[in-house]
């Protein structure tokens, strides 16, 4: 039996991450990587400026200056080897953009688990706006600012659709149905910020409620319930922590018909309750 992938990643899994994450790589020294593949809970992409690397991800692929790589949430990978690489790395929650209208700029990662190549090469004359955009998202999320949060969400919606118009247009690399675990990630996505039951999405991708779960289990590491779960509290922190909406409606914004419930399971996952959470991310530097 293949063994799940871990599914932990430093930068952008920690249970406080925020809803839009970014960081930038310069100048590893060149090595090889030969960790196990990973999965994480946000969707990553990340833009190479300069060096290399090989991607292990459904198959090997070259990154090379110029090249975004994609990876969707929960999709098992891991990186070979990179030479000298520079890059930018993007995470943010999947069912946070699709909330506010956006799913369409999931389309690209979408694609990826349908089986089209996770490397997108962005045109030599897009490269320079496509770095700018990444510099002014870093600056625009980081820690010690505060801005409004519709910002750094127009700016992430630029970069992700210069990189579906550089992707290639549909019907031009043979891409597959995706199987299960794809079908099931991407309805969890679009629909975990409402009352969404295991049994729902079994229904919706004709399968059994155990096979699904099952499914997602071994190819990610985590069950359909925790990517629900961790969904509705991607988007509970962002709103914790970018607005002022009572508990109450907050639970019911992302999925919980009962408060009680939502601060039980917040707490669980956060070792703090949504108000004492909120209340330590209102102090800035």
């Amino acid at each position: 039996m293949a063994t799940a992938p871990s599914h932990r990643n430093a930068l952008f899994d920690d249970p406080n991450a925020p809803a839009i994450a970014v960081a930038h790589r310069t100048h590893r020294p060149t090595a090889s990587c030969a960790d196990a593949p990973a999965t994480h809970v946000h969707a990553a992409l990340a833009y190479y400026t300069d060096g290399a690397a090989t991607l292990d991800q459904r198959g090997l692929w070259r990154i090379e200056p110029g090249d975004v790589m994609l990876v969707p949430a929960g999709e098992p990978h891991r990186v070979r080897a990179v030479t000298a690489p520079a890059y930018w790395g993007v995470a943010f929650c999947a069912p946070c953009v699709a909330a506010e209208g956006g799913a369409s700029m999931l389309d690209p990662f979408d694609r990826v688990r349908a089986g089209a190549s996770p490397i997108v090469r962005i045109a030599e004359g897009r490269r320079a706006f496509v770095e700018t955009l990444l510099r002014e998202l870093e600056d625009l999320t980081r820690a010690d600012r505060t801005v409004d949060p519709m910002v750094p969400r127009s700016v992430l919606t630029v970069l992700l659709h210069e990189v579906s118009r550089a992707a290639p247009p549909v019907g031009a690399e043979a891409v597959g149905e995706g199987g299960v675990v794809a079908e099931s990630l991407r309805y969890i996505e679009r629909n975990c910020l409402r009352p969404l039951t295991l049994r729902e999405v079994a229904r919706a991708v004709h399968r059994s409620p155990a096979y699904v779960t099952t499914a997602l289990t071994r190819a990610t590491g985590r069950s359909a319930v925790a990517w629900i779960v961790e969904g509705r509290m991607a988007e509970a922190r962002r709103r914790l922590a970018q607005s002022d909406e009572h508990i109450d409606v907050i639970a019911e914004r992302v999925g919980y018909a009962d408060a009680t419930h939502f601060i039980r399971m917040f707490r669980r996952m956060h070792g703090a309750t949504p108000a004492a959470w909120r209340a330590s991310k209102s102090v800035r530097g």
